[in-house]
């Protein structure tokens, strides 16, 4: 059965049947596809534009059918238009023709993007939760490493920081990637339905009571917009790449780190794997997974935004394509989110290996100019004489804090025996600003 078709003379055939279905991508909103068609009955039955007896026919089916979907006794499955064709006609063969009203004063375009409105929004309380638990994780890591180790810039050693310092640096990137995604629930907060398939109804409906039935902020301005409206998908999908983005340069650095070349950090076995030809191996795949499954997130909000580009208003069919889009992303997210979780979780720092990287790197050469400032000399003269003494370290094979005082004193006589306090590692780290990273 199909919810159209009486001004076709044909039947659709099976392959454009197969290449039209939306079903298996948009079964997902069964629930909000139920929710919206139950206020709007609700409504329907406000407006008297269905009886008090068919209100209550519809009310009742609607809930049998959610609850045998949700006990597993009706199958999302079986040859369907899409979501709102299944729903409806299930609600026919439970009710009878009554169930035919519940399409009254309603259009699929404003039904779909209603659904998409509600299952975003129900989709963002769970991305929000996972973060959290995210952000709770890197804080306790954070929390019980407070050990130094060096910070880069240019991938070249730069200063000196601590491990949880760093940790911390992504706590902040996650928690605007919270705001970013309440900001567009924000401002997706207009509920379409009543909007038709472009243009409205000539019944008297009620969108100021289904849309605070819903949960919106109010109803949508313009019914061409609404019903063509895909901003919230393509924002949601941005704010998706982000935290992929995110979720990527954390697991690229935790690769980095992982190496024999860093030693810094070591990956649990559990999210690691082999080689088949080397047994050695010991490959950091879940992060590198996540590293490339940011790419397949960027592709998707490119895909939906080349799609929209240029269509005219209002609906068009090409926007079917949204829901398949949208779906792979989030799946992809929730499943970064939960496997870089678990991975921070059970990650293990190597303090003894981070420190031997700080005394390599000349990590205290900006210290050394900041003691020459202190001593009077200009910032910049202080830079130049600090790159002497790097000159004189490098040809020696020593840190600076190895370098006697009287070749530090030849090089600027205003060095004093005080300075190896000064640039001591663990003081560097209580002076000033720098305290924060304790």
């Amino acid at each position: 059965m199909k919810l159209w078709g009486g001004r076709f003379l044909k039947e659709e055939s099976n392959a454009m049947n197969d290449f039209n279905s939306s079903f298996e991508i948009d079964k997902r909103f069964y629930k909000e596809d139920i929710k919206g068609s139950l206020v709007h009955a609700k409504m329907l039955n406000k407006q008297n534009i269905i009886t008090n007896i068919e209100y209550k026919l519809i009310e009742d089916g609607l809930e049998i059918i959610k609850n045998k979907i949700d006990l597993g006794e009706l199958k999302l499955d079986g040859d369907y238009e899409d979501i709102h064709s299944f729903i409806e006609i299930n609600l026919i063969n439970e009710i009878g023709q009554i169930g035919k009203k519940i399409h009254t004063a309603r259009s699929r375009n404003d039904q779909v993007a209603l659904d998409f409105n509600l299952k975003i929004k129900n989709d963002s309380i769970d991305i929000i939760n996972l973060i959290k638990d995210f952000i709770e994780i890197l804080v306790k890591k954070a929390d019980d490493n407070p050990y130094m180790m060096p910070a880069y810039t240019h991938l070249q050693r730069a200063q000196i920081t601590t491990f949880k310092y760093y940790l911390k640096a992504y706590v902040n990137m996650f928690k605007r990637d919270i705001k970013r995604i309440k900001n567009t629930i924000d401002l997706m907060d207009e509920s379409p339905l009543g909007s038709g398939a472009l243009a409205g109804t000539t019944h008297n409906i009620d969108m100021e009571f289904t849309s605070k039935e819903l949960g919106f902020q109010k109803p949508t301005a313009n019914f061409l917009d609404a019903v063509s409206n895909r901003d919230f998908v393509i924002e949601m999908l941005n704010n998706f790449s982000i935290i992929m983005m995110h979720l990527s340069r954390l697991s690229e650095e935790i690769i980095i780190f992982s190496s024999q070349e860093f030693k810094f950090v070591q990956i649990d076995d559990a999210y690691c794997t082999g080689s088949s030809i080397m047994p050695h191996k010991k490959n950091p795949d879940s992060m590198e997974l996540v590293r490339g499954k940011c790419g397949r997130v960027y592709g998707n909000l490119m895909a939906l935004l080349t799609v929209m580009k240029g269509l005219p208003l209002a609906y068009n069919k090409d926007m079917q394509e949204d829901k398949e889009i949208y779906f792979d992303s989030l799946d992809t997210i929730k499943s970064c989110l939960y496997i870089s979780k678990e991975v921070i979780k059970t990650l293990k720092f190597n303090k003894e290996e981070a420190k031997k990287g700080i005394k390599k790197g000349f990590l205290n050469a900006t210290e050394v100019a900041d003691y020459l400032v202190a001593k009077g000399i200009a910032f910049r003269d202080a830079h130049e004489i600090v790159g002497k003494i790097i000159i004189l370290c490098e040809k020696e094979n020593k840190a600076i804090e190895e370098i006697n005082i009287n070749e530090l004193k030849d090089i600027n006589n205003l060095i004093e025996e005080d300075i190896y306090e000064y640039i001591d590692y663990e003081n560097i780290l209580n002076k000033g600003n720098k305290k924060e990273m304790l």
